[in-house]
């Protein structure tokens, strides 16, 4: 007998196992299929233990630093096994926790690869055995993986992507990075701390090629002086595993090099998951990559839903997570709204940090908009400079005839978390006089926000 369920989700990433608790939250009878660890990509070979590799990187570089806080460290060093195996110690610590979370609320967890079928089914296969279940609305949420382009196919080895990345079983001397996203941004500021060379190679003419350019070019130069190379506006044309290591030839400004390392890791952008899924056999629409939805998710087949990676947004787990919760309100019939995606913060976990939100400088003069600039370095912050963290900048955009507040645009130290009230302040059409006048503590780094507004309104104190 084929056992029934209001809602199934396919998938147990940020964007799936937060669709399915909420769903029970909302008294759906709910399960969740999944064929690896609960949590997906993000808690288990993405944000979360890249976060944990990039703190040791940080305290590594503390300590590296201790004479400038006034304290004499002797006899350190990193143990590059351990650092691995403490950023594992933290994805299998959040995996146990979804676990716990599902049976919280009441969710079956169905172990094995999930396939869509008409009538609203859904086969799962595990060890060989097929199981088929039956449910009002399936939602997918498969995720994505490491796109792998022609010239440097990934073999797991040499040529590798960020799973590969965050498991090495020895540190290497040389790597090289293929694209400068926030993957491989902050893969290099990793193993630069850590002490490999890095060398960063983007098609683009800067790094971080969809932040704000004055954000590209502080980065650009905080990594140049850490001792990162950086070639721009370069491709990857063929690459050659055969000897010890990996060459590659690369092309910039019609000139060919050949560059060597240990390790090249591609970090060329995502692949959406949706290949053998069923797609195909249900007649769900797909363009370029991804499945097609509307504004709340149901694809062109009544009762499926698709979120996350694998739908047109923004591939990031709070979008995920955003969209799962949305489509499950809209299927119990709540009166929703659809998200902005205009209005979604980015971050970058490198040091310093990168956060930003809105239009840029250049987007907001090309949509013709008459702006307002502010901006305000850390160097003029007291807290800043007593943390030892004095790099980077806020920079704000408005709209120089209503106020509007157009973008924000972050580098440095715990920026990450700051942007937030730059979300919520859009979220609500704040002014920058609004800002202005709200008092922001002192000392704090979240006064480098209000200083920048009061640049903008030629109103700045500490400048």
């Amino acid at each position: 007998m084929t056992k029934k369920y209001d809602l199934i989700v396919l998938g147990s990433g940020p964007g799936g196992y937060v669709t399915a608790i909420r769903a029970s939250q909302l008294g759906l009878k709910t399960a969740i299929v999944e064929k690896e660890s609960l949590g997906g990509v993000c808690l288990n070979w993405g944000c979360i233990p890249t976060k944990a590799l990039l703190k040791s990187a940080q305290v590594f570089e503390y300590l590296k630093k201790a004479d400038s806080y006034g304290l004499k460290v002797k006899d350190f060093d990193k143990d590059f096994e351990s650092v691995v195996k403490r950023s594992r110690s933290v994805a299998d610590g959040m995996s146990k926790g979804v676990t716990f979370l599902m049976k919280k609320n009441k969710i079956d967890v169905i172990n094995g690869y999930g396939k869509v079928l008409p009538n609203k089914k859904l086969s799962v296969e595990n060890n060989g055995e097929v199981q088929e279940f039956e449910s009002s609305n399936i939602v997918i949420a498969t995720g994505g993986r490491s796109r792998v382009i022609e010239s440097i196919p990934q073999d797991g080895k040499k040529i590798i992507g960020y799973r590969e990345a965050m498991t090495l079983p020895k540190q290497p001397k040389k790597i090289i990075i293929v694209g400068s996203g926030a993957i491989g941004i902050e893969f290099a500021y990793f193993y630069n701390s850590m002490g490999t060379e890095v060398k960063i190679i983007e098609y683009l003419d800067r790094v971080l090629p969809v932040e704000d350019k004055d954000i590209s070019n502080q980065l650009s130069k905080i990594f140049k002086k850490s001792g990162i190379e950086i070639l721009t506006s370069s491709e990857v044309i063929s690459s050659e595993t055969k000897g010890k290591g990996v060459k590659v030839q690369i092309k910039s400004n019609g000139q060919i090099s050949e560059h060597e390392a240990d390790i090249v890791l591609s970090a060329v952008g995502v692949k959406s998951n949706i290949e053998n899924i069923g797609l195909e056999e249900v007649g769900i629409a797909v363009d370029k990559d991804k499945i097609i939805v509307d504004e709340f998710y149901q694809t062109n087949i009544p009762g499926y839903y698709a979120i996350g990676d694998v739908t047109s947004g923004q591939a990031l787990a709070h979008v995920a997570s955003a969209e799962g919760i949305l489509c499950v309100e809209k299927i119990a019939k709540h009166d929703v709204e659809p998200i902005d995606y205009d209005n979604i913060p980015g971050c970058t976990y490198c040091f310093p940090e990168v956060a930003s939100v809105g239009l840029t400088e250049e987007k907001a003069i090309e949509k013709g908009y008459q702006i307002k600039i502010g901006k305000f370095p850390f160097t003029a912050s007291g807290k800043a400079q007593a943390s030892g963290h004095p790099d980077g900048f806020v920079k704000v955009i408005f709209d120089e005839k209503y106020g509007e507040w157009l973008g924000c645009h972050m580098i440095g130290a715990g920026v990450t978390d700051m942007i937030a009230e730059a979300v919520l302040g859009r979220k609500l059409e704040t002014t920058g006089k609004e800002i202005l006048k709200s008092v922001h503590p002192h000392p704090t780094m979240s006064e480098a926000l209000m200083e920048a507004v009061a640049d903008a309104y030629d109103e700045v104190i500490h400048l």
